[in-house]
């Protein structure tokens, strides 16, 4: 960007196509930075049996769904979309062991669309509570995004606080809990990854 803005800069005499410029590159890069942002967040509450919003975001789904990949019942699904405005750092959204960690290739449909969690490029991690609940995220690739990154690995503990992956550009996370699980969010509603607690197991 420095040296496109150096170069239009001493080859105008009128000024102006610099500005223009120079005011699209500042504006990219804002909104570059804004995007790669991995804050360090603390819930700073009691963590036992709480399900915390894995993503900044807003709550477009909350359902119960036929879930085939895993656990092949029926399964509590709230979903959480990422603008590209968002923050795209996740958080793990129980604390627990990961019990598995899967990649799977696939579209890049709009991330809000319902299909876009089984057809679209994905990866999933299950999480065994310290209770025995099985509680499984998956990070969802949308139109604009084009890699997910998953720091979860099979075996380790992972904790509330804790990031699990990054997702680049406009996408989404599923949660999916045990059917009667306590609700506390709405569809609609603004996520804070790692601050909003959207459940309670029972």
């Amino acid at each position: 960007m420095l040296l496109v803005n150096t170069v239009v800069y001493y080859s105008f005499s009128c000024k102006i196509p610099f500005y223009i410029i120079a005011l699209v590159s500042i504006t990219g890069y804002l909104l570059l930075g804004n995007f790669f942002r991995c804050p360090i967040r603390l819930f700073g509450h009691d963590t036992e049996k709480i399900v915390i919003a894995p993503a900044d975001g807003k709550v477009v789904a909350i359902e119960e769904v036929d879930e085939y990949e895993y656990f092949h019942d029926r399964r509590l699904l709230v979903s959480i979309f990422m603008s590209p405005l968002n923050v795209h750092a996740n958080w793990y959204p129980v604390d627990g062991v990961v019990k598995r960690v899967t990649h799977q290739s696939g579209k890049f449909m709009k991330a809000w669309l319902p299909k876009a969690s089984t057809e679209n490029e994905r990866s999933m991690i299950v999480i065994e509570t310290p209770e025995g609940v099985e509680v499984m995220a998956r990070q969802i690739a949308g139109a604009m995004a084009r890699r997910i990154v998953t720091y979860a690995e099979a075996g380790e503990e992972c904790f509330i606080d804790e990031h699990m992956g990054f997702i680049k550009f406009g996408s989404r996370v599923d949660v999916y809990l045990p059917v009667g699980t306590e609700v506390f969010v709405r569809l609609g509603q603004a996520t804070t990854g790692n601050q909003t607690v959207i459940g309670k197991l029972n």
